[in-house]
């Protein structure tokens, strides 16, 4: 591993590790660059808050924090300040405007929640289920997030914990690898959930990502700074997407959300 994109701060309330922790430890494990890809706030509407992800009075902290890193190792090291982001249509166009106060280089696509979280229509991607319209409507909003052209890849697309019927799985995880794969949007290989063996990375999307020859990226979705291109958690990883067929990049090209 060269570059690792998924690195996660204190700020969203489940990481621990001062920032610069991070970045030292990308540097002894010999990466070329480290991207900063917190969990994005959202301007939701009413009094409802996400505990799992920074705060809107956060940002200015969190960019600034990565900004000063950048300059401070920028003979190390190349630090890239990212967001990883979920796509919710009703609270896009603010969230947007947010953005285009700060110079991010890149989002990440993580949809943890479907539909748009506040509202009655929403559920959680990691609650268990067997239900076929909420699988098609988690890959039909990642495939419509990654139709607006701002993300740079998607981060552990496989996220949905869905029990239902093998082959529906297929066509559905299907649909979502040939859209990636022909606007060139590598899909990730979650680290994290390899190694807390959670229900991603799942084996039959993978599968599928092997047989379709779509582009794939190791992410090591880091909340500790131990946790950086972890030399076990990388040999884990490698044999996974061995056993798949999964051709890996070691880089990828950035998509800049800021058009």
């Amino acid at each position: 591993m060269i570059a690792n994109y998924h690195t996660h701060t204190v700020r969203c309330y489940h990481a621990t590790g001062e920032d610069e922790a991070y970045v030292l430890a990308a540097i002894r494990q010999g990466l070329k660059i480290i991207g900063f890809s917190d969990h994005t706030p959202q301007f939701y509407k009413g009094d409802y808050v996400n505990p799992s992800k920074m705060l809107p009075c956060h940002m200015e902290d969190y960019v600034t924090s990565v900004l000063a890193l950048k300059h401070k190792y920028r003979n190390d090291i190349e630090i890239l300040l990212g967001f990883e982001t979920e796509y919710f249509p009703l609270l896009w166009d603010e969230l947007l405007a947010a953005y285009r106060r700060y110079p991010i280089d890149y989002l990440l696509l993580g949809q943890h929640m479907v539909g748009n979280e506040s509202t009655d229509d929403c559920f959680n991607s990691f609650e268990k289920t067997s239900d076929p319209r909420r699988l098609k409507r988690f890959f039909d909003q990642e495939i419509e997030a990654i139709e607006t052209g701002r993300f740079t890849y998607i981060a552990h697309p496989d996220v949905i914990h869905y029990v239902g019927d093998d082959d529906l799985y297929r066509e559905e995880c299907t649909r979502l690898i040939l859209r990636a794969k022909a606007l060139h949007i590598p899909l990730e290989i979650n680290m994290l959930g390899l190694t807390f063996g959670r229900h991603y990375p799942n084996p039959l999307f993978w599968e599928m990502v092997g047989k379709l020859e779509a582009p794939a990226i190791l992410g090591c979705d880091a909340h500790s700074p131990d946790r950086v291109a972890d030399p076990e958690e990388l040999s884990r990883a490698y044999a996974f997407a061995n056993t798949h067929g999964v051709q890996l990049c070691d880089t990828v090209p950035l998509r800049s959300p800021l058009f």
